[in-house]
């Protein structure tokens, strides 16, 4: 599946809808694969989603990623089935959350969730750690990574195809969210973004810790196109899909500007 060219696109859930439908129409013509964004307590993914699938007919659509302390696995069904997603195109990414232990959460709910989903829907685990990383292997349709550096995503990849081989399958898509900013103050939305994420929690907390590197490192800041498909390329060599995870501010020029930048 990796490819030079093979390239999703994320971003905040709760977009204005016409921002989000023009942004997607943009994602589509420009060949992006796929189309991704987070979920927020005040603003759901699966709707943003919804407002991407309305204006797109072929690009991929992921949520990254639903926490299991807010969503049950029938109720995420039900949220499917009433937006009318295309379960051919949605790729659904599912993480622990506040919930423990995080291994049985997610076994319980990527089982339950086959029972409850079409069989063409992707199940896709959030993994930042060794164990999490295997799980995905084992029984997810995907993992999605996020806050690594190339050379700790290559590392994750292996973990999974160590999952994925204790069960005799073939080893699932491995993607990761990329923070990406362009143009005048990128590297300041990069800083403060990475300065949020690094204490939002523990699990971050030691994350970041271990990575061991300084504010603004973990993502790219780039100043014109050349710049950022250079500084992409070593996340190509260590994943199956790059996900381009936009910082903008909210703004819609800012939004179409990176996904300019970073098209296919």
């Amino acid at each position: 599946m990796a490819s030079a060219t093979y390239r999703g696109l994320g971003v905040t859930a709760g977009l204005e809808a016409g921002l989000a439908r023009e942004l997607a129409a943009q994602c589509e013509q420009l060949g992006y694969h796929s189309l991704w964004s987070n979920d927020e307590p005040d603003a759901r993914g699966l709707d943003t989603l919804a407002e991407f699938a309305a204006h797109t007919a072929k690009v991929q659509l992921g949520v990254g990623v639903l926490p299991l302390h807010r969503y049950h696995p029938a109720q995420i069904a039900a949220e499917v089935d009433r937006l009318g997603i295309d379960p051919a195109r949605l790729w659904l990414g599912i993480g622990s959350g506040a919930l423990s232990p995080q291994i049985d959460a997610l076994q319980r709910a990527v089982a339950e969730l086959r029972t409850l989903l079409p069989e063409a829907t992707r199940i896709i685990v959030a993994a930042m750690r060794p164990r999490l990383c295997r799980l995905g292997g084992a029984v997810a349709d995907g993992v999605l990574l996020n806050w690594m550096l190339p050379g700790q995503a290559a590392r994750a990849r292996g973990w999974v195809r160590e999952g994925a081989a204790e069960q005799g399958r073939t080893a699932p898509v491995v993607a990761s969210y990329v923070r990406v900013a362009v143009g005048p103050g990128a590297s300041r939305r990069l800083r403060e973004e990475e300065v949020f994420y690094r204490t939002i929690n523990e699990g971050h907390r030691k994350h970041f810790a271990a990575m061991d590197v300084a504010v603004g490192s973990a993502g790219i800041a780039a100043s014109q196109r050349s710049d950022l498909l250079e500084s992409l390329a070593p996340y190509h060599s260590a994943l199956d899909l790059p996900i381009v995870r936009v910082l903008a501010d909210a703004d819609a020029t800012l939004h179409s500007a990176v996904i300019d930048a970073a098209a296919p």
